[in-house]
């Protein structure tokens, strides 16, 4: 039932003869399959906005020599990006909530179009990651609402079912970046990536503004204090744990950006506290199925993307693979890791999202301890196993564990709760990348590898115990 504030959740048919997308909606609704049709709009916007950052990793060293630069100037494309859609994802998730998700995801869509075509033109550094982190942050309008669009048209119990369709398509974006960006920029340059983008991003644009009805709108004013508070903590903590590994944790640039971190955490904490209409309701982070699953994702992709950035390492050093045969081999964990996720939401519709991100966080800390063993006796198949193991684990927890976090609010906050358990996963990753690459210290021998992968297999095992606090199915 809609709260008394809120919009119809629909838009009503207008005067006269229906519209072509009016009746295009009534006849996928009277065969059931409009739905799906919602599912496969919201991922296509996803996807078009996320597959291009793995093929800028690739491209960094083209790009460099064009521009006349340094490869650590132009990393700032791929750090950028992740720190200002990091800060970025809890407005556009709450702006979905007060003004509708429809009309964000078309909005933030069609800003990313068009930021995509500019970049091809980009002419120096600085217009690519200025171009670049501007994309990253529209972009980011299509991951909170797309997750809240899918929410709207699913009851509950089917949730989790269509997050394992929207966790695939979060994995085979970059799969896709990674396969096809060598050849791309090989041939053609790194430019006509982001002509595809914008090709791939009007059609998904399109579709969208066919297919998708507007969701239900909250009538309270924006929570500016609490938005800039909140963009002050996560901004000085994501640039604390990026910069870590470069210039140590013990640098002066890293203690202050962390003190300002924690002072625009807790200043926020004080302002949702006094404030009537908060951006986020500090209630829901005493409900064990919002605090715990975003607690438990935290730490798995913290794990998952540790061991991501240093997987090739070991196949470069202790295996001596050349650097196209390290892709394709860790190809294999992407594979595992898009194929398990329909099936973690098939699993988790039937035994229940605890039962489900338990046995998901439990393969993972079982796969990093068996990319450990297998890094610290050289054995390329324990370390191959391992590898699939992680994949598998990923695909097999995450759906439940957002499908918990959604289900756990009412529907009027499915984007903020959507964005914070997005951000929460973010963070999560980028301390999870400075954690192991700290750990690991740039001794390439078996020993020192596989002591940042122990280290992941225990960060696994906090997703392990977090995941326990979660209320099985039923209880509330």
């Amino acid at each position: 039932m809609q709260p008394p504030d809120a919009a119809p959740s629909h838009q009503t048919a207008s005067p006269g003869s229906p519209s072509l997308r009016e009746r295009l909606i009534a006849r996928l609704e009277a065969g059931g399959r409009y739905p799906r049709w919602v599912l496969f709009s919201a991922l296509a916007g996803m996807f078009a906005t996320t597959f291009p950052i793995t093929i800028l990793t690739i491209a960094l060293r083209s790009i460099a020599l064009e521009f006349d630069t340094r490869e650590t100037t132009i990393a700032w494309v791929i750090t950028a990006p992740m720190l200002f859609s990091a800060v970025s994802l809890p407005l556009l998730g709450k702006l979905g909530d007060l003004y509708g998700h429809r009309r964000v995801f078309l909005l933030g869509s069609t800003a990313a179009t068009i930021t995509a075509i500019a970049t091809a033109f980009a002419w120096g550094p600085v217009s690519l990651i200025g171009l670049r982190t501007l994309a990253a942050v529209v972009g980011g309008a299509t991951q909170p609402t797309s997750m809240a669009l899918i929410f709207s048209v699913f009851d509950s119990r089917e949730r989790v079912r269509a997050m394992g369709w929207w966790s695939m398509t979060g994995a085979a974006a970059p799969a896709l970046g990674l396969i096809a960006g060598g050849p791309l920029v090989e041939w053609l340059g790194w430019r006509v990536v982001f002509v595809i983008q914008a090709a791939f991003s009007l059609v998904a644009l399109l579709l969208a503004a066919f297919v998708l009805r507007e969701t239900s709108r909250q009538r309270v004013r924006f929570d500016l204090a609490g938005a800039a508070t909140l963009g002050v903590g996560v901004a000085g903590l994501m640039f604390a744990l990026g910069r870590a590994r470069d210039l140590g944790p013990g640098s002066p640039a890293i203690a202050i950006a962390s003190a300002i971190g924690a002072l625009g955490i807790a200043g926020f904490v004080a302002v949702e506290r006094r404030t009537a209409e908060p951006l986020l309701s500090l209630a829901f982070l005493r409900r064990r199925n919002f605090s715990a699953p975003m607690v438990a994702n935290a730490f798995m992709g913290a794990a998952y993307m540790g061991a991501f950035v240093l997987a090739p390492l070991v196949l470069l050093e202790l295996f001596h693979f050349s650097v196209s045969q390290a892709a394709g081999f860790m190809l294999m964990r992407t594979l595992t890791l898009t194929l398990a996720s329909p099936l973690g939401g098939r699993l988790g519709e039937r035994i229940g999202e605890r039962a489900a991100a338990l046995i998901g966080s439990g393969v993972m800390t079982v796969a990093l301890s068996v990319i450990a063993l297998g890094t610290r006796e050289t054995s390329l198949l324990v370390f191959g196993i391992g590898l699939a193991l992680q994949g598998l684990g990923h695909g097999l927890g995450l759906p439940s564990l957002t499908s918990a976090v959604a289900s756990s609010v009412p529907d009027r906050d499915l984007g903020i709760a959507s964005a914070a358990n997005r951000l929460t996963a973010q963070v999560g990753t980028a301390f999870g990348i400075t954690a192991l690459t700290i750990a690991y210290g740039g001794v390439n021998t078996g020993a020192g590898l596989g002591s940042a992968f122990a280290l992941g297999a225990g960060l696994a095992g906090v997703s392990l115990v977090a995941a326990g606090f979660m209320r099985p199915r039923g209880e509330h």
